[in-house]
């Protein structure tokens, strides 16, 4: 009963292709059987609780068809769904008298409706209320099955009974005998649930058609309007026809206007949510009511809307019709304006009163097009393939006005360049595996074609076709190693790594570090996990989870490590839950590198700056800087670290700030998009400068190295505030690197710094500083941050 949502749809029709190969496998297929003498399926229904539906709960209706009692002892009814994964079983107690009616209520929906009658059996079945089958058995032996709507298994007698939707259930047809083929067995109605208690002998539907529709008659540019919601939400409209371009599974289909009109803010296509046995390239007319749905729910409530019809009844009057041509995007006419979102500052986009302008902001000119058929041509690969979604960045190959960095990506340089003409490509219409991971620089040559759907804060096209793939050739790359008066420091996140991790994980980031990394001196680790991983048992301590990581760097060829670190207070620090992610120090001791130990830092306690210029030091060393101030309320804590560079005092400071979640989104709704987790990050930004500040006036020439996962950018006000002014500012080294160089990380197609390094004068002039990429930009990463070294003498 779950509503539609890009991404849990994937995971949906993966999960139903992977039970149904395990089905085919170990299930058998229902036995064919003559024609029921004497119980039979009579009614089913799966839209309770959904929108418009005129009851809570699913349901399925029994009919004895004989002349005596059934004992229904030992019976049982299985759901199944389109593609024949098992969704339980509700068993079955009672007794059916002759000519009577037995009504199961299964599960509920979310929404609020009627009870039903008072049900004769309770189970917990989730039924589709568009395509599944429902399996009636008696000690095993298949008695009756109906499959209904777009069923791809073998759980059906010949062909399936119509779909149904949250206002139609399918009934058996009138006097409910049972000749085999649920296709004519079954018509659509509207749910009439009959229990123990309704008139004997009476059975099924006289009528062979749903009743008419209602509503006014509209098109589908009618229905999506020239601003961001539909004038008519809320209401039911008929007559809506199209071509269907695209088919999502069994949850519903996009259809398009062949007929459109001439306004470029109306758009010409429209998702159609429920039922049907539409194919793509049918005629059909629909009726429904126009509803707006927000993917996320209320965890996505920056999300924008999409249009949509809902509880459909959905009339095929013409197959194999030739598609409406896609827009081609890039083409003269409709290239989306790079780095305009929406001008102006209009806060909520849906109640702002804006007529749509495709020629002047990003948005408008996406949301003009929602659902539609659109092309790009020799798409360029702008950010690495989520294999777990399967779902890829790209942008025309002839997009202008953007900072291309030097291996394929486009840059996120300033709040005023968000590149807003990047699109998400997914897979989830196409058959698994069908469409090759990508790296950032890698082309898709020729037509990349689907139609346009939104998603989690981003515009995402739906293949319908494979695209090509032509390889950028990109390569992992190697930084330069450190000269004998060298001291090398680094700093890579790794990811929420844990001891559960596969072997492959710590052998890889091992590789990472001995060779593209050159075996740094000191590296500061962030996303370092306790020993029980994301187990939430109170564990904090995080020895094999280190431990680990130095035996793999050691297999690697790498030199002998150490490790240092303080453990968190559990559940403080935010993160996995249980996962207690902390910064850790590892070194090397073997070039002239060693490590202050002072004892007596913990998770609550703060170090501090004691003595003078070469004899300045901290209490604790391990230690917390601050720990118990309000800025790092359930964040990372930043630790700091005394360490000895042939013989010299330097003074490293690893850093995990406050995450963006909870920041609007570049495509959402809220424009300007308000980023509220910025206040926290600068809050931790001021106490981190204060220790340095206070560690400079002790020394003015104190060596101090301030890095890690910054979560922000380097044109930020976080890092503004770390850099500080005057004698005593930090070079911020990302800013000292050309300008399409600066990326440490690629989010949704940006690649953008998140993690940096900074430095104080203390080291003149004698460093150098390298961001490696090793992650970022690639499907198959061992982490998503790219790690970097300075080198300094």
């Amino acid at each position: 009963m779950s509503h539609r949502s890009a991404r849990v749809r994937l995971v949906t029709l993966l999960a139903a292709t992977a039970l149904g190969g395990a089905g085919a496998v170990t299930l058998a297929a229902p036995a064919a059987h003559a024609a029921s003498s004497n119980v039979v399926i009579s009614a089913v229904y799966g839209g309770g609780g959904n929108s418009g539906a005129p009851y809570q709960n699913d349901y399925i209706e029994l009919y004895n068809t004989g002349s005596s009692a059934v004992d229904l002892s030992g019976w049982s009814l299985t759901y199944r769904s389109a593609s024949g994964g098992s969704g339980g079983s509700t068993a079955l107690t009672g007794t059916i008298a002759p000519g009577g009616h037995f009504l199961v209520q299964e599960a509920a929906g979310s929404g609020s409706a009627a009870a039903l009658p008072t049900p004769d059996a309770t189970g917990t079945l989730n039924m589709s209320a568009t395509a599944g089958s429902v399996v009636l058995t008696q000690g095993g032996s298949t008695v009756d099955t109906v499959g209904y709507g777009n069923v791809t298994s073998s759980y059906v007698e010949e062909s399936p009974a119509p779909a149904m939707s949250n206002t139609l259930s399918d009934i058996r047809t009138k006097g409910c005998t049972d000749t085999d083929n649920n296709a004519s067995d079954f018509v659509s109605g509207a749910p009439a649930p009959l229990n123990s208690s309704a008139p004997q002998g009476v059975c099924g539907s006289g009528g062979t058609t749903p009743p008419p529709p209602t509503g006014e008659p509209a098109t589908i540019e009618q229905v999506q309007g020239s601003s961001f919601q539909s004038p008519l939400a809320g209401k039911n409209v008929k007559d809506v026809r199209g071509i269907v371009t695209a088919v999502n599974g069994s949850s519903g289909f996009w259809m398009q206007s062949a007929t459109p009109d001439d306004d470029p803010r109306t758009s010409d296509a429209l998702y159609v949510y429920g039922g049907s046995t539409a194919k793509v390239g049918d005629a059909v007319t629909v009726a429904g009511k126009v509803t707006e749905y927000r993917p996320g729910g209320s965890s996505g409530s920056g999300n924008l809307t999409t249009t949509e019809l809902t509880a459909p009844t959905v009339t095929v009057n013409s197959s194999g019709n030739a598609l409406p041509a896609p827009v081609v995007v890039g083409s003269p006419g409709h290239v989306p304006p790079a780095q305009v979102v929406e001008s102006g500052n209009p806060g909520n986009v849906e109640t702002a009163g804006l007529t749509l302008d495709p020629t002047k902001n990003a948005l408008d000119f996406w949301e003009s097009l929602e659902g539609m058929r659109i092309q790009e041509d020799d798409a360029r690969v702008v950010g690495p393939t989520a294999t777990k979604y399967g779902e890829t960045p790209i942008i025309p190959g002839n997009t202008t006005g953007v900072t291309n960095t030097p291996r394929g990506g486009i840059l996120y340089k300033s709040y005023e360049t968000p590149n807003a003409m990047r699109l998400i490509l997914s897979d989830s219409l196409l058959p698994k595996g069908a469409m090759a991971p990508a790296n950032v620089g890698d082309s898709l040559p020729g037509a990349t074609v689907g139609v346009l759907d939104y998603n989690f804060g981003n515009f995402v096209l739906m293949a319908t076709e494979v695209p090509g793939l032509k390889s950028g050739g990109l390569q992992r790359e190697t930084t330069s190693a450190q000269s004998t008066k060298e001291a090398a420091i680094a700093t890579f996140n790794v990811e929420n790594l844990a001891p559960s991790d596969p072997q492959s994980k710590y052998d890889r980031l091992a590789g990472q570090i001995v060779n593209n990394l050159q075996s740094p001196d000191i590296v500061a680790l962030e996303e370092i996990q306790d020993n029980s991983g994301s187990a939430n048992d109170g564990t904090v301590d995080s020895t094999a989870t280190s431990d680990k990581l130095i035996a793999a760097i050691a297999a690697a060829g790498g030199p002998s490590y150490q490790a240092t670190w303080v453990n968190p207070a559990d559940g403080t620090d935010g993160g996995q839950p249980g996962g207690n992610i902390r910064q850790v120090f590892i070194y090397r001791s073997d070039r002239g590198m060693s490590f202050v130990q002072k004892d007596g830092g913990t998770a609550t306690n703060s170090t501090e700056v004691v003595g003078k210029n070469s004899k300045t030091s901290i209490t604790f060393s391990p230690g917390r800087i601050d720990p118990t101030n309000p800025a790092w309320d359930d964040s990372r804590k930043p630790l700091v670290g005394q360490f000895e560079w042939q013989g010299k005092p330097l003074f490293v400071i690893a850093n995990h700030f406050n995450s963006k979640g909870g920041d609007d989104s570049i495509m959402g709704r809220f424009q300007p998009p308000v980023r509220g987790s910025e206040t926290q990050r600068n809050a931790q930004a001021t106490v981190v400068r204060g220790f340095v500040d206070d560690l400079l006036a002790a020394d003015k020439n104190a060596q101090v190295v301030v890095l890690g996962d910054l979560n922000d950018f380097d044109f930020s006000r976080t890092a503004d505030i770390l850099v500080g002014s005057g004698k005593t500012a930090l070079t911020d080294l990302p800013r000292t690197l050309p300008v399409g160089e600066r990326y440490t990380y690629d989010y949704q197609g940006n690649s953008q710094v998140l993690d940096q390094i900074l430095i104080s004068q203390g080291f003149g002039k004698k460093w150098s500083y390298d961001i490696v990429h090793t992650n970022s930009e690639f499907y198959d990463q061992d982490s998503d941050h790219d790690p970097q070294v300075v080198r300094v003498q």
